[in-house]
């Protein structure tokens, strides 16, 4: 599918979306839209792993219509008619299915059933539905996935006051998507492509709430390109291999998919990944994000998403108290919540993550965030992380350990970009990366805040913004009023602050004004004024008129 087509995709279905939704919310209604999406990707895709399992025993298309007892003819799938003809070899092809494809669904639960239900209106959709995502959730992936559906709430009454209401919203919404993506390709590519893009376009038109999860697809690129890049050397190109990859504050784990799409760019899909893992603390956007990789043909082997509290530090396997036995990612990227407040006790002072640089202030968990992803990131390894501008020049407790990173050469490159690229917030923020092994003993600046494309609600980064920035990252390029590399001692003399305005200047340079030259250039105008006066008397004078 091209580029066009895609794109085409993504806005058939997010009509569908605008045009379905009501008054509900769009974050409300994106958890409905996405789920279906979803369950449309895995019927698919487990309806032709069955084919192949099957062979010749799959039924073919001339079994797949009947007629009911009032006389109208019907759609079946085909794996109900196996099913009610193999009855006693179900639970062996189960079993098999789990084996290679790690799920199963029932026959009635497929989307090809389900939309047949909505077809005909029939009264049970919302039961067959809610039956279908709970045995998804429990019992399909072997309890991998459990509570992925937990946040879908068919029986909200924000689909309709009644059962009846809500059984023929559903069967609206259903029958409009499943038409919507009749005409388009539903292979894993372009399903993932489209459930990115619904995902943007619900970030943007949910403002603040709904964009604290999303991180804007251009600003996501310039992350991923940056920590795939070789550490010690990145002029020499990307790695060809990342056994560990790291989002702890992953949302709906777009930026994690972006690490993956860059590192294959890059190395002409010789590059590969060992395993994803990302954390979240909202169970809804946990859901997204597990989703989401599945949608991008991911196999649950392949990734872990961890629901939790990362400052709390939750996750058993960040846990580990033998430094021999920490385990270590090679990149690192995460945007996480800008200056959320929090509440560390005097435990937390003790943290393996943070007893070496201190606590963050209550008042911004920001440095708290960028220690913990800091602890886990491995020798050789790149993490970026976006942040705001506050923590580049904030006293105080942010000071102490921002002047630590800074003295263990731990702070390679601080990146300013332009405001109004979120859509959780319009401040400028910027791009920390950071390494434990660095070999350069400076920091390079990059002052991007007035390279951007201005936009009514959002301004967006083009092609030529990003390269520039990656580019000069990788090759450590200085320009004027753009880029330039900082001695520590000049960083020291500035009190440990990085605001980006001190080292790069994006502010034109006065002209240089020559006196003398202006001098020579007035008196040359003097003398034609009173040449030309003298002309203009004579003639005046001529028509005896007076002089002046």
């Amino acid at each position: 599918m091209t580029k066009k087509d895609q794109d085409r995709l993504g806005k058939t279905l997010w009509a569908i979306a605008d045009n379905l939704r009501g008054a509900m919310n769009a974050d409300s209604f994106r958890d409905y839209m996405l789920s279906f999406l979803f369950l449309r990707y895995l019927s698919a895709n487990y309806e032709e792993s069955a084919k192949k399992e099957l062979g010749s025993d799959y039924p073919g298309k001339d079994a797949l219509t009947s007629v009911s007892d009032d006389g109208q003819t019907a759609s079946t799938n085909p794996l109900a008619l196996w099913y009610a003809a193999n009855a006693e070899d179900v639970s062996e092809f189960e079993k098999q299915m789990r084996r290679k494809v790690h799920y199963v669904i029932k026959p009635e639960h497929l989307w090809s059933n389900i939309t047949e239900l909505a077809r005909t209106q029939n009264p049970d959709l919302l039961i067959t539905l809610e039956e279908g995502f709970r045995y998804i959730e429990n019992e399909s992936f072997d309890n991998s996935f459990q509570g992925l559906f937990s946040e879908i709430n068919l029986n909200s009454e924000k689909l309709g006051r009644t059962p009846v209401e809500r059984n023929k919203k559903l069967c609206t919404i259903i029958q409009k998507i499943s038409e919507g993506i009749a005409e388009f390709s539903t292979d894993t590519d372009t399903l993932g492509d489209a459930y990115e893009y619904l995902i943007g376009q619900f970030a943007a038109g949910s403002g603040k709430k709904a964009g604290e999860f999303y991180t804007p697809q251009q600003i996501s690129t310039i992350l991923s390109k940056i920590v795939t890049l070789d550490s010690q050397d990145p002029a020499t190109g990307p790695k060809h291999k990342l056994d560990k990859v790291l989002d702890f504050a992953c949302g709906s784990g777009s930026l994690l998919l972006n690490v993956r799409n860059q590192l294959k760019k890059q190395t002409n899909d010789t590059g590969t990944i060992g395993k994803i893992y990302g954390q979240e603390n909202n169970i809804t956007t946990y859901n997204l994000a597990r989703m989401n990789m599945l949608l991008h043909g991911m196999k649950d082997t392949e990734f872990e998403i961890y629901h939790g509290d990362t400052l709390k530090n939750q996750w058993d396997i960040l846990n580990e108290m033998n430094p021999s036995k920490k385990t270590e990612f090679d990149a690192i990227v995460a945007n996480p919540p800008f200056s959320l407040r929090w509440e560390p006790n005097e435990a937390m002072g003790e943290d393996f993550r943070f007893k070496s640089y201190g606590l963050a202030p209550k008042s911004a968990a920001d440095f708290a965030f960028l220690l913990h992803g800091f602890h886990f990131l491995a020798k050789e390894g790149t993490m970026a992380i976006i942040l705001p501008h506050g923590v580049l020049f904030r006293g105080g407790a942010e000071e102490r350990i921002r002047t630590k990173l800074l003295k263990d050469n731990h702070i390679d490159t601080v990146i300013g970009l332009p405001s109004n690229l979120f859509y959780s917030t319009g401040i400028p923020v910027c791009i920390l990366v950071l390494k434990k092994c660095k070999k350069e003993d400076d920091v390079l600046f990059i002052n991007a805040s007035e390279h951007f494309v201005k936009g009514k609600r959002q301004n967006t980064l083009n092609k030529d913004n990003i390269k520039n920035i990656v580019e000069t990252y990788k090759y450590r390029q200085e320009s004027e009023r753009y880029s330039r590399k900082v001695s520590m001692e000049e960083i020291e003399k500035n009190g440990y602050n990085l605001n980006i305005s001190r080292y790069v200047s994006t502010a034109e340079p006065e002209p240089i004004i020559d006196l003398k030259e202006v001098n020579e250039k007035l008196t040359l105008i003097n003398e034609r004024i009173e040449t030309k006066t003298k002309e203009h008397n004579e003639y005046l004078k001529e028509l005896k008129l007076k002089t002046i």
